[in-house]
C-alpha cells in the first residue's frame, strides 16, 4: 500500500511531462510538414553529373 503513495504521484508527474512535451512540440511547428521527409528520401542528391565532384582518377 505504502508503494502506491510514490507510484500514483510520479505516474501523474511522468503524464504531466509527457503532455507538456506533446503541446510544445505541436506549438513549435514540429507536425507541420509530415509527407516532406518522407519524399525528401526519395530525391537524389549526389551531383555526379557536375565536374567539379567527378574524380580524376576514373
Amino acid at each position: 500500500m505504502s508503494g502506491l503513495l510514490l507510484l500514483i504521484p510520479a505516474a501523474l508527474l511522468l503524464g504531466l511531462v509527457g503532455l507538456a512535451a506533446f503541446l510544445w512540440s505541436l506549438r513549435s511547428g514540429q507536425f507541420e510538414d509530415l509527407d516532406g521527409a518522407a519524399e525528401r528520401i526519395l530525391h537524389d542528391d549526389d551531383d555526379d553529373d557536375d565536374p567539379a565532384t567527378v574524380s580524376r582518377s576514373r
